[in-house]
């Protein structure tokens, strides 16, 4: 029988031992293809054929994933930050329904988790091990729920069946009109200061730095991972008003400032000791790269500008995203 699109799906797996398959223990609410992404090449020769011949070699063997664009959930969000921050440990808030996963943007090399990946359809199945985020984007916009993406590197992709009876999980959609933005001075705290009335659409892409280090060590996938400089960009689309005039001179003048997104759902069954309601923040601290010139939306003015999260030695704040959804573990 033909693949049915519609009976595609994708299983992850918190792996123990990165690089070790692991049984999936979740459904992935969303869509993307499992890609093997080796390298074929067939060398030139001169040897007197036109045409060439089929000699051919295999120098290295990598897999991929692109997660394509979905609503971004409460539920779902910490695994592409598991794979592409840090791993997080959850803690319960006091004594409510809520569970606080904390991804602190590292300034020293971090502790990610791997994953095992399973991907296709009613006619074949494949899995991928070692599964890390190379980049991620999450972003939103007015009217919208906010999205997220991530392009994730794997060792190889191999066929294996499905993980059987996996139960799809349950999820809450993040809805942009239930975010707030907070602008704040380096030297104070992020989520002090509301900006109302202002923020029309906003994208965060995470750029994590880890790379797959290839070894002679008698295998064509990667030996292990790499850690190096992650860059942290957050791009703004404001009504122009006093906000954007106010950001615009501390561009020009370089000065650090502190952004906080605050997204929140629905209301936990248990209250917590900070959190009543599903929320989900994103901390930077940095400083704005660059202001566009004015354009325009529904008659208004606009201005779209780009700040870059950076580590600040005298706030010693670089950034974080905060996660609660009312899981004790990630499935």
């Amino acid at each position: 029988m033909p693949g049915i699109k519609a009976l595609r799906k994708l299983q992850f797996g918190r792996e123990s031992t990165a690089g070790t398959i692991v049984p999936a223990t979740t459904v992935w609410r969303g869509t993307g293809a499992l890609e093997d992404a080796r390298e074929v090449t067939f060398p030139p020769e001169d040897i007197g054929i036109l045409s060439g011949t089929d000699r051919s070699y295999v120098s290295f063997i990598e897999g991929a994933l692109d997660l394509e664009s979905v609503p971004m959930t409460f539920e779902q969000l910490p695994h592409i930050l598991e794979m592409g921050v840090k791993t997080a440990t959850p803690t319960q808030d006091g004594t409510g329904s809520g569970y606080i996963y904390q991804y602190d943007f590292p300034i020293a090399a971090p502790t990610i988790k791997t994953y095992t990946i399973e991907g296709g359809d009613n006619q074949q199945a494949q899995v991928m091990e070692y599964c890390h985020a190379k980049e991620f984007t999450l972003e939103g916009a007015s009217k919208e729920a906010w999205m997220m993406s991530a392009s994730i590197v794997g060792r190889q992709v191999v066929n294996q069946a499905f993980t059987g009876s996996v139960a799809l999980p349950s999820i809450e959609d993040m809805l942009f009109g239930k975010t707030k933005l907070y602008i704040d001075v380096i030297g104070g705290s992020w989520g002090a200061t509301l900006k109302s009335n202002t923020l029309l659409s906003a994208s965060l892409k995470y750029t994590t730095g880890i790379i797959p280090k290839y070894t002679a060590d008698g295998n064509l996938y990667f030996s292990f991972i790499q850690y190096t400089q992650p860059e942290v960009v957050l791009d703004i689309t404001f009504e122009h008003d006093g906000t954007a005039v106010a950001e615009r001179a501390f561009y020009e003048s370089q000065t650090a400032r502190l952004i906080r997104l605050l997204i929140q759902g629905s209301t936990f069954a248990v209250a917590g000791t900070t959190y009543s309601v599903k929320t989900a923040i994103i901390d930077l601290a940095g400083k704005w790269e660059k202001f566009n010139p004015l354009g325009e939306k529904d008659g208004n003015d606009i201005v779209e500008a780009t700040f870059r999260a950076r580590y600040n030695s005298t706030a010693a704040k670089f950034g974080k995203i905060i996660v609660v959804p009312a899981l004790s573990a990630l499935p």
